[in-house]
């Protein structure tokens, strides 16, 4: 396999994509074909229907990732509607929410879900995920969505705060990346 397709809009999703996939060879290009996203309870319904879904219209090996911010005291909002409430409110609408919450109250977790399908094959799922809090303030000019107000455990600065290297040590994207690397390193 030369190539994935990973179908997606977001460059930034591909760029940290592109990073992992980069020790394996393997191209990845991508596709912004559109599929349809069903209001589910989890990422992993809503990954696996989309893959389902392109399945029917291209027979290339591809991916699709789908990621949500789950917050604590917000219980687990904005979740499977993270894409939504970003487009809508934005990092400054989440702050606003949170603008009374302590410190210890601003728990929250990054989860990344890729499913990758090949052929007719049932879909693979891949799960990452990073625990967190979610900052006071909008920090960082690197990455993409939430990133400016989601400060990983253990560290001090938000993901837009460091590179796209870095990021994907920890990241929850980085993690479920590895498991598909994983995957790929032992087919």
């Amino acid at each position: 396999m030369k190539s994935i397709y990973f179908i997606t809009g977001n460059k930034g999703k591909v760029a940290e994509a592109e990073n992992k996939f980069s020790e394996l060879n393997i191209e990845i290009i991508q596709k912004d074909v559109g599929y349809p996203e069903i209001q589910a309870i989890n990422l992993e319904d809503v990954a696996l229907y989309g893959a389902e879904h392109i399945q029917k219209r291209i027979s290339h090996p591809f991916i699709i990732e789908d990621a949500g911010l789950f917050i604590d005291n917000l219980n687990g909002f904005p979740g499977v509607y993270s894409s939504y409430v970003y487009h809508t409110i934005g990092c400054r609408g989440i702050l606003r929410l949170m603008e009374n919450f302590k410190d210890g109250d601003r728990k929250a977790v990054f989860r990344s879900v890729f499913a990758f399908a090949i052929s007719d094959d049932k879909p693979r799922l891949f799960i990452g995920e990073c625990f967190g809090k979610i900052s006071v303030a909008e920090k960082g000019d690197h990455g993409f969505g939430y990133d400016p107000i989601f400060i990983a455990d253990g560290k001090s600065k938000t993901f837009a705060q460091i590179e796209t290297s870095e990021k994907n040590k920890i990241s929850h994207r980085g993690k479920s990346l590895d498991k598909l690397i994983d995957f790929f390193k032992n087919i």
